[in-house]
Parts: structure tokens; sequence; C-alpha cells
């Protein structure tokens, strides 16, 4: 089965085809059926959820694509920041640049805002939603995941991307800057939430 992936993330694509190829899903990203970047793209992010994110990036593509489209809308959940930056957890420093440089200003606000809290009150999760329409008007099939951890006073590690060099998990016991891509994957909101999706795709498809 052929899908598109609705996410320009780099960081996201590889995650996203690292856990649906084994799958049997042939995955294809919006630069692969050239679908050019626009100012729709970022107008897409305006909901106050993560589910209505998810939702108006996979009406968008889907119907853009004439593909069946997955999309997703995740970020970090902080509970002493009264559960920031959430849905803004890409665009919370409000910087621009490269990926890696929006990535260092997040991260340096996230600090900032984190300064002189002990570890006991830096409890975080990342959290994911995953909305897949088989076609523009279909009913949504919608899949979750989270994971939990703490924001480390300074990063540890160089791999993942957004605050993963900060978020220190639970699971792991280091952060997913510090972790492989295996490690990640396997308890990462967004991996449990493709497999989530996985699962639920084999289930009402005949033959996946």
């Amino acid at each position: 089965m052929k899908i598109l992936a609705a996410t320009r993330s780099r960081g996201k694509q590889e995650e996203i085809r690292r856990i649906l190829t084994p799958g049997g899903l042939q995955v294809v990203f919006p630069e692969d059926i050239w679908l050019r970047e626009s100012n729709e793209d970022d107008a897409l992010e305006a909901a106050d959820t993560f589910e209505g994110n998810a939702r108006r990036k996979a009406e968008y593509f889907v119907r853009l694509s004439s593909l069946p489209t997955l999309a997703d809308d995740s970020g970090l959940e902080v509970f002493a920041l009264g559960g920031a930056p959430g849905v803004r957890s890409k665009r919370w420093a409000g910087a621009s640049g490269t990926p890696a440089e929006v990535d260092a200003a997040n991260n340096a606000e996230l600090l900032r805002r984190l300064a002189g809290l002990p570890e006991a009150q830096r409890v975080a999760r990342y959290r994911c939603v995953l909305v897949f329409l088989r076609s523009a008007g279909a009913v949504p099939l919608v899949c979750y995941g989270d994971c939990t951890g703490r924001i480390l006073a300074e990063p540890q590690g160089s791999g993942g991307f957004g605050y993963d060099p900060l978020f220190f998990s639970d699971e792991l016991g280091k952060t997913f800057g510090d972790a492989s891509a295996e490690e990640k994957d396997a308890v990462s909101h967004r991996g449990r939430a493709l497999r989530a999706f996985l699962q639920a795709l084999k289930a009402s498809v005949p033959g996946q």
C-alpha cells in the first residue's frame, strides 16, 4: 500500500520510514511527489490540539495528492510550564532559519524557562497524534503515543532532533539525544503511535 506521510521534517521522515517500511507500506513524502512547500503549509498548524493540527494536515494533503495520507502532530509538554510548549513546540521561540537553528533557539528557551527548577519539577512528556485518511472525506483513523521523562539542565548527546538532547527518557535512562535510532523508536511517542497505526491498519484492510 502506498501512502503519503504529510511531513517535511527530515527527522520525522527518517523515523516514519524506519517503522512503516518494514511494516509493508510504501511511504512517500511531499517532496517526492512534487508538492512544494507553501505558505499554506504553516497555516495548517493553527489548531489548539495535536489532533486538530494532524487532522488539518491530513485533510489538506489528501486533497492535494489523492493518496491515502498520514499526518503527524507532536510535541513536548512540560508540567511545570502548564503543558507548554505543547502544540507550539516547533515554533516556541519564534526563531527562523535552518532546522538546527530553530531547534537550538527552542532548546535555549526551554532552559531559560526552567532555570533554577529542581529535577523533581522538570517532569515532561512527548506526545504524538497521527491522523490517517484513505481519501478526502473518509472517516479518519486516529492513533496516539506518548513517553515520559524529565528535562535536563544541559543537553546530552547529538542525536535525534527537536528537544531530544534535553529529554531524559524514564525508560531508556538516557536522553533521546544519546539514544540510538533503534532505542528511541522502541519507546518514543512517535514510535508508539506509528506501531499503533500499523496494527489498526492491518486490522481494517484485508491483506495488510
